[in-house]
């Protein structure tokens, strides 16, 4: 195959035009973030309110919101705003790249709010090199990526040749390749802005690849050859932006939603995000999946969330009646949660790999998952004594896990030495993470092994740890349990386990006892809780009086 040479004998083209993607919507925000600055959804929300509300730094010569608003399904986007893209476009780019006149789109969707705008920068002409020394670098990423995409909205089309380059090679050419790419003619919206894809390598087979300029004859050097078999590759997992463009097509939700639905699923560990940022399900997620597939079919099936929203346009329409819609849904819905209380077996729906037998004890060793995800267990339930639980740590795999690797688990918690003053430290993983623990003082490890941990690192982290802590200490009140601490967003007080606003006239450093009860007493949070406990006593009370009442009516 090396002998001979490569040459281009053939090139075959056709000529093609292309139009750039519509501005943002709430959904395609979303997506794109994700593939090209890589933000989350919920990020993406978040720094989207910040540009929305002007909540960045001080831009000279502008006040106000950077952004128009961003939760939207609209596509329309205003005559000011095209023709001030219009102006830009033709200072920056040329007036080849204008168009003469504004391009237009329409959503697909159904219920669409025409009456918003898309998502576009509110001052055109206010580019992102002018606000990025005042901003910080994620709110600038977001407003370029907005900026750009709508500016292309309003471009000339591109020109493009999908291109074919034919390759003889061999000692006497019978053997042929191809290279199918495209050839640009005329970038025209590609000077500002491309879009993105969620699959990359499958853009690239796409004939999305650009191809270098050469002429038929050309002799060609060859760097790599690579051989390659294709087999049949199952559909890819979603990742964050693919699932919110499969949320959008399904008609599940709305722009608001997507974002708090996928961190939902997250937060509750029902799917992990993987290396390559895709959503891989956890043992708990699958499990409570088989559940609801098993015994709520109609509430999981993908057109149930776009029924309702349906029947809530209605209902917004005057056409149908709210309470029809909740008592059709709730009557039936409240006789299936009652139902299956009494016939579903939990046991049904535990996920147990059995691992051998604990040569200690002698008890059997299992896999399981519980509430707060994968656990390994020494013994059963029928035991007289109670069996032994610890979690599988995130780099073991239930499914994969040995019995050996499972018994060492158990090793915690372990003493890994003694303080100067003689305690002993102990190594241990609980609820929240791995940690350390003195008496009743808890150190959390973020980067080091509870179950390797030497004493001089161990020393090192609880040092560097109490230092954090006493910098942010202002104050403490020992006898009430109060701290005034410095906080991410300045100076706040701490009681037991809630926090409380220091008023911004205030100096924290100067707050007696008196003052900081008085900031507590006034804080709404205070006086719910002493709503709850008055109405608890008087509850109580009640109960009591009509015990007593009970009793006297029985002796009598």
């Amino acid at each position: 195959m090396n002998q001979g040479v490569f040459k281009l004998f053939d090139i075959e083209e056709k000529q093609s035009t292309r139009n750039p993607a519509a501005p943002f919507t709430t959904s395609t925000l979303q997506q794109e973030a994700s593939r090209k600055i890589g933000l989350s959804v919920k990020q993406t929300m978040v720094i989207a309110q910040q540009l929305y509300e002007g909540n960045v730094g001080s831009i000279p010569n502008h006040t106000g919101g950077l952004i128009t608003y961003m939760r939207t399904d609209s596509l329309n986007l205003s005559k000011v705003a095209t023709s001030a893209a219009k102006e830009v476009i033709e200072r920056e780019y040329g007036k080849e790249y204008s168009l003469s006149k504004p391009r237009v789109y329409k959503a697909k969707s159904k219920g669409a709010q025409e009456a918003h705008e898309a998502i576009r920068p509110v001052n055109m002409a206010l580019k992102p090199s002018d606000i990025k020394p005042y901003v910080e670098n994620a709110q600038y990423r977001l407003y370029s990526l907005i900026w750009k995409r709508t500016l292309a909205t309003q471009m000339a089309t591109a020109k493009i040749a999908n291109t074919t380059y034919k390759i003889s090679a061999g000692k006497n050419e019978e053997f042929e390749f191809q290279s199918k790419g495209q050839r640009i003619i005329f970038p025209g919206f590609m000077k500002a802005y491309t879009e993105g894809s969620d699959n990359p390598e499958a853009a690239l087979d796409s004939n999305e690849k650009i191809l270098p300029t050469i002429k038929v004859g050309t002799t060609l050097n060859l760097e790599k050859l690579d051989l390659e078999q294709n087999f049949t590759k199952p559909p890819s997992r979603y990742t964050e932006a693919s699932l919110v463009k499969k949320l959008e097509s399904e008609g599940i939700g709305r722009p608001s939603t997507y974002a708090p639905t996928i961190s939902t699923i997250q937060q509750r560990e029902y799917v992990v995000k993987t290396e390559d940022k895709k959503l891989a399900p956890t043992p708990t997620g699958e499990i409570v999946n088989s559940f609801l597939v098993d015994h709520f079919p109609e509430i999981v099936d993908l057109g149930f969330t776009a029924k309702v929203e349906e029947d809530f346009d209605e209902i917004a329409e005057g056409k149908i009646a709210w309470q029809k819609v909740m008592q059709h849904f709730y009557g039936d819905f409240k006789k299936s949660i009652n139902e299956k209380e009494k016939t579903v077996n939990k046991e049904d729906y535990l996920q147990v790999r059995e691992l051998g037998i604990d040569p200690k004890s002698g008890k059997p060793v299992s896999a399981r998952v519980g509430r707060f995800g994968p656990f390994i267990q020494i013994g059963t339930k029928d035991d007289e004594e109670k069996p032994k639980f610890v979690a599988i740590p995130e780099h073991l795999n239930m499914d994969t896990i040995t019995l050996d690797e499972a018994l060492f688990l158990f090793t915690l918690p372990r003493v890994v030495g003694q303080n100067e003053a003689g305690e002993d430290i102990k190594a241990n993983i609980g609820r929240f993470g791995p940690y350390l623990q003195v008496k009743t003082k808890f150190y959390s490890l973020k980067e080091d092994d509870p179950y390797t941990i030497e004493l001089p690192r161990a020393l090192e982290v609880i040092k560097q740890i109490d230092e954090a802590k006493a910098k942010a200490t202002i104050k403490e009140f020992p006898e009430e349990k109060i701290q005034i601490l410095i906080g991410q967003y300045g100076p706040y007080i701490k009681q037991g386990r809630k926090n409380f606003k220091i008023p911004k006239s205030v100096e924290a450093e100067n707050l007696t006892l008196e003052e900081t009860l008085e900031i507590i007493a006034k804080d709404p949070k205070s006086k719910t809780t002493a709503k709850k406990r008055s109405s608890t006593k008087k509850s109580t009370a009640k109960k009591t009086t009509a015990k007593k009442t009970a009793s006297k009516t029985t002796k009598k």
